[in-house]
């Protein structure tokens, strides 16, 4: 297995579990990353910022960080300014581009100036009246998407098909608090790319027995959430890992992240959102698509530290 400075790099603090929304599926992705990065020949710690602060780390002891955090400060950049601060090489996007992703609505201005397409959507309050959104958000026409503006894990996401239907998916986007986007729903094929930097790997085909893609569909069943889009055309395929690629570009984003897309039927693409911490878990997507490029676990970890490395020599 190829390495990069394996010598200076053996000791790899993972950073898993936090205190957001998705702890869960952040210790089973830390838990993954973890055991892999012992079997690449590394020596991991353990480190859960909700058990203790970042500041009790040896950090002198410490070669880089293996971010396995979703949602909250570990993935919305405030973890990523602070280790930038330390001078701490970590795996994944810098604190900015963190930043840009987390917030939706931030990204899809980015996917606009960019010249990419991007569903319509208003940004509402959860403060404000269910009138006076609902009312906003006609314009937009039915099907809409109801999502929180910064949470992860597809939670809170509804889709809505009549005006009766927003009470109770205004209940759910609520309990996030904060801002939501109502976005139009575009019908199609959902698909998701993995990028690691500037290299597309396999798209897969979101499958799902759920009205949605979220968080139930996600992680409350055992069956394969997703398959290699295999069907697509040609040229779709290879558009579809292009506007990706610019996604990326447009939030500067580095090293492992997944954009999520949906194609129409007249196979335009249209992009949904970029999660600069993909999932690790055994029903992630991110490891599917790397082992379909032939990269094991270990293999993607190894990759990914040698990458955190390199670009921390190159500032």
């Amino acid at each position: 297995m190829d390495r990069l400075q394996t010598a200076v790099a053996r000791r790899i603090a993972v950073l898993a579990g936090g205190n957001s929304l998705e702890r869960q599926v952040s210790l089973a992705s830390g838990k993954r990353v973890f055991r892999a990065l012992r079997e690449a020949g590394y020596h991991p710690c353990w480190f859960d910022p909700a058990e203790q602060p970042l500041d009790v780390l040896r950090w002198w002891n410490v070669d880089a960080c293996f971010i396995a955090l979703h949602g909250g400060s570990g993935e919305d950049g405030t973890l990523q300014r602070q280790l930038e601060q330390w001078g701490i090489p970590f795996t994944g996007s810098g604190s900015t581009a963190s930043q840009l992703a987390m917030t939706k609505s931030a990204a899809k201005e980015r996917f606009l100036q960019a010249g990419l397409a991007t569903p319509d959507y208003v940004l509402v309050h959860t403060s404000e009246p269910l009138g006076d959104v609902v009312g906003r958000a006609a314009a937009l026409g039915y099907p809409i998407i109801l999502k929180p503006d910064q949470q992860g894990s597809s939670l809170g996401v509804c889709r809505i098909d009549a005006t009766k239907a927003w009470p109770s998916a205004w209940d759910e986007v609520s309990r996030f608090g904060g801002f939501a986007l109502a976005e139009s729903f575009v019908e199609g094929q959902e698909l998701t790319v993995t990028l690691i930097d500037d290299e597309a790997l396999p798209v897969l085909e979101i499958v799902t027995d759920h009205d949605i893609f979220d968080y139930r569909a996600k992680y409350g069943t055992s069956k394969p959430c997703a398959r290699f889009a295999s069907n697509l055309p040609t040229a779709t395929y290879q558009r579809v890992q292009q506007v990706a690629l610019r996604a990326a570009q447009a939030l500067g984003t580095r090293g492992l992240v997944r954009v999520d897309l949906i194609v129409d039927r007249q196979q335009q693409p249209w992009l949904l959102e970029v999660n600069t911490i993909p999932g690790m878990t055994d029903h992630s997507l991110a490891p599917m698509a790397a082992a379909k490029a032939g990269m094991t676990m270990p293999a993607l970890c190894d990759r990914l530290i040698c990458q955190c490395l390199a670009t921390e020599v190159s500032r």
